[in-house]
């Protein structure tokens, strides 16, 4: 299950970045296709804007969790960034700034 999903996301982004040369996947993206491709809704926004200001996130975390985001939504088979993928990823981000518990 966990595998197909994850084909499946792979196939998402190959597609994604066909006409990108030597682009496979969404952690090349430049500011640029981040632009693009990583558009959250305003509530998605909000909740960036958020944790920016609250865990003070630099310019290059913002683009980290937004590529992120980008694959979490990929692997839920979603065209669009949706709050949830945002709140995931800046989990994420949240857990490898504290060193994952150490």
């Amino acid at each position: 299950m966990i595998r197909a999903r994850v084909e499946q996301a792979r196939q998402i982004q190959e597609e994604r970045f066909k006409e990108e040369e030597g682009m496979h996947c969404n952690a090349q993206m430049s500011s640029k296709l981040l632009r693009k491709y990583c558009q959250p809704d305003e509530a998605g926004n909000q909740l960036l804007k958020t944790a920016m200001e609250k865990v003070g996130l630099s310019a290059r975390a913002y683009d980290r969790i937004l590529k992120v985001s980008r694959t979490i939504a990929d692997l839920a088979g979603s065209e669009n960034i949706e709050s949830d993928h945002l709140a995931e990823a800046i989990q994420y981000r949240s857990l490898d700034r504290d060193g994952w518990g150490g």
